[in-house]
């Protein structure tokens, strides 16, 4: 038998580089998006996603959180590059039938590129691999069903089980689905957020009561500093771009603070704007800190230092008023300051201080300040305590809860913030569970479950045997890739809910299966008529998306459809007229309204032209801690020391890219083409290495004793800070170890991973 490969194959595709840009977006951009969507669907296929992507009563990206204009919105392209080929990928008319998996088995398919199999179309059928087979096979929808809940119903304890859920998921899929776990018995329920943004939340609801960001879409027009960390919108959420620019226009100044120079962050060329195509584009960034990887703790401290000097020397820098009345551990978060060096400090991020007090200048001459980030952020094991710095600054400047200022950690997929607010977390508040147990009338499970580094060793452990993916690549999205797969293949069962193939589900448990769902393109047509889903923004806007597209097979059931399958098929004491909710999704919106706090007349609001804001409120300068004030906190900072071999290894998507979902081979904007195996590397450490350019090394991890390796990468001199590298994931997923998190939020170090470096002789 053929040897299932988890890793994506090591054979290089041809690389090509050139000189990275400069600008982002212009024509360029919409000739990628053009050929994105027309060369896999009919013209009017595509046009008619296209027209009808982002706008009011339309359909909601499936790619990036980026909120959508309150008011008015463009009507030729509210969307971007990448949100274009996120269509391209969903409304495809290439099909995955049964035939393909006579074709191929699962071994000959692990060989095949992350990019091959999502070019290969949508899935049409539910599929089956049962045990000791080597090819999946058509199954039947209630066959399916049968199967998940006997082996469900079969397990000692339903802690055995791993309910999975990607940001993809509506607000009504998710609702229903962590009703029915928590009906079934666990709070196993890691997700996505658990990767990317654990580190945002854990920070934010300590220091100021609420997990999610305090601005609005229009504070970016209104600010006077916009500070941006670990970011790159002109991949991940470009249309960010656009709100850079009229803040720029506006007056506002940008700091970007990153270890790359992203063309994103430089210049955005606005491809509908007149003034752009005729006059090159808008600047955005005014001060770029070019920091070394995990700097940044170091970087805000040393701010925040020079901010308390020029407090003591001016005597107006501080809002004395909100700190005194609205917050709390002001003096003893002074105290530490003044026991930082500055010096040190500058060493640690390495920014000269000249630059670090250019940049304090503008925070000390102005008050309407907003900081994003993103995972440059939230990856790495002082996470949590480098947003809580954040937070510090914006706390020092009274920038909490005021037009143009506040906190904005930008989410990286669509309803990722949505779904944990419909419930979806393996630590649920005591408000959720006492309403559940109120409405419908079941004693929910109090214990927690395991987040995603906890349901992998589980399943590792043997002590979980049944795991279900509602969406995602889990695979490829986790940590660890050889450890994560044998975790999975020690399960009884797996299940992935998804539109297309992808390399979860290659790597499988005795008996696996493949469920085909809607995406959001597709018309979804119920007993009850044509339905819409909702979901919510980065900014807490909840809106309707409605898809428009015939579904590519018959044979598609909706997410809401699928779990309400599964629960019948599982829970045998339960009153919940499955079928009823799923024949008109209102009916879920009612039972949402009356669990979840902030929902009121969901129906009514959610129907109106650009949805609804939920509560939010740090935005109203008011705090959910336990003392109803915001927190100053103290952060010690802990640095990574290297020794001479090592390297500080961040992973980063391409520009043809969007999480694990890979597009193409390009990455435009850094000049690199044609290859992904390749590893950034400054040219002083290559001479220090004495490697070549475009040579092929090997990588290597040896974290906790044990040996990581990720073969046959290419090194391609690049502009970063030395002992610093970047390359992309999941292909050196493999080198993050699953034993390295985020203090408290539990985030893979994605962005902080130590390697070695060898030639391949």
């Amino acid at each position: 038998m053929s040897k299932i490969n988890p890793q994506p194959p090591t054979d290089f595709t041809g690389l090509e580089t050139t000189k990275p840009a400069t600008e982002a977006a212009g024509f360029t951009a919409v000739f990628s998006s053009m050929k994105h969507v027309f060369g896999v669907m009919p013209a009017r296929r595509g046009l008619k996603s296209l027209l009808n992507l982002n706008q009011k009563g339309g359909v909601d990206c499936p790619s990036c959180a980026w909120p959508d204009p309150d008011g008015e919105r463009s009507k030729i392209a509210e969307y971007c590059e990448n949100g274009a080929k996120a269509i391209a990928e969903e409304a495809t008319t290439r099909k995955v039938t049964p035939v393909f998996f006579q074709k191929y088995s699962v071994a000959e398919l692990s060989q095949k590129s992350d990019y091959w199999l999502g070019q290969q179309g949508r899935l049409t059928h539910p599929l089956v691999l049962r045990e000791g087979q080597t090819h999946y096979e058509k199954i039947s929808w209630e066959e399916s069903f049968k199967l998940i809940g006997s082996q469900l119903n079969s397990l000692p304890s339903p802690d055995e089980a791993i309910f999975y859920t990607s940001g993809r998921t509506s607000n009504e899929a998710a609702f229903l689905y962590q009703l029915f776990i928590r009906m079934y018995g666990t709070n196993n329920m890691p997700d996505c957020s658990n990767m990317c943004h654990e580190s945002s939340g854990s920070a934010l609801s300590e220091t100021l009561g609420l997990g999610k960001g305090s601005v609005r879409l229009d504070d970016f027009e209104k600010a006077e500093v916009i500070m941006i960390l670990g970011q790159n919108p002109g991949t991940n959420h470009p249309r960010m771009l656009s709100a850079l620019e009229k803040a720029k226009r506006a007056g506002a100044k940008i700091i970007s603070v990153n270890p790359l120079i992203e063309a994103g962050l430089l210049k955005f060329k606005h491809p509908q704007e007149m003034r752009d195509v005729f006059f090159g584009g808008e600047k955005l960034t005014d001060i770029y800190l070019q920091i070394r990887i995990n700097g940044d703790l170091a970087l805000l401290k040393a701010i925040n230092k020079l901010l308390l000097e020029a407090e003591r020397k001016l005597g107006n820098v501080f809002d004395k008023d909100f700190i005194i009345n609205q917050t709390e551990n002001y003096e003893n978060y002074v105290k530490s300051l003044e026991n930082e060096n500055l010096e040190q400090l500058s060493e640690a991020c390495g920014i000269s201080l000249e630059d670090i007090r250019a940049a304090t200048q503008l925070l000390i001459d102005h008050k309407k300040i907003i900081v994003c980030w993103a995972m440059g952020l939230t990856q790495h094991k002082n996470s949590v305590v480098t947003i809580r710095e954040v937070v510090n600054i914006l706390l020092l400047k009274g920038s909490i809860g005021i037009e143009g200022g506040g906190t904005c950690p930008v989410r990286g997929h669509s309803n990722v913030q949505g779904d944990r607010t419909m419930g979806i977390y393996e630590k649920p508040p005591k408000v959720l569970l006492d309403n559940l147990q109120k409405v419908f009338g079941f004693e929910p499970p109090r214990k927690h479950g395991f987040d995603t580094v906890e349901a992998i060793k589980a399943m590792s452990d043997k002590k979980a045997k049944v795991f279900i993916g509602m969406g995602g690549n889990f695979l490829s999205a986790t940590p660890d890739t050889e450890f994560t797969a044998k975790a999975l293949q020690n399960c009884d069962l797996t299940v992935h809910i998804s539109t297309k193939l992808n390399r979860s589900h290659l790597i499988h448990g005795k008996t696996a299966l493949i469920l085909p769902t809607l995406g959001r393109t597709d018309l979804d047509l119920q007993a009850g008529g044509e339905q819409f889903v909702t979901v919510e923004d980065s900014m807490g806007v909840v809106h309707s998306s409605t898809g428009v597209l015939k579904p590519i097979s018959e044979h598609l059931l909706s997410e809401p459809a699928i779990v309400a399958g599964i629960a019948k098929a599982t829970l045998k004491n339960t009153n919940l007229e499955w079928d009823k909710l799923v024949a008109d999704y209102d009916n879920i919106r009612d039972l949402i309204e009356k669990t979840i706090s902030g929902f009121e007349k969901y129906n009514q609001r959610v129907r109106q032209d650009g949805g609804f804001y939920l509560p939010n409120l740090p935005r109203e300068r008011k705090f959910g801690t336990d003392s109803a004030k915001a927190k100053f906190s103290i952060n010690e900072l802990e640095t990574i020391q290297l020794i001479d071999n090592e390297y500080l290894m961040m992973t980063i998507r391409s520009h043809d890219q969007f999480n694990t979902t890979i597009y193409g081979l390009d990455d435009r904007y850094r000049g690199i083409y044609n290859e992904r195996r390749i590893v950034m590397m400054n040219e002083a450490d290559m001479v220090e290495a004495k490697l070549e350019k475009y040579q092929v090394v090997n990588l290597h991890n040896n974290h906790g004793g044990v040996e990581r390796v990720a073969e046959k990468f290419i090194v391609v001199p690049y502009n970063i800070p030395r002992k610093c590298v970047a390359t992309y994931f999941p292909e050196a997923n493999v080198l993050v170890p699953i034993d390295s998190f985020a203090d408290i939020s539990k985030t893979p170090t994605s962005k902080s991973v130590v390697i070695t470096i060898k030639a391949i002789s």
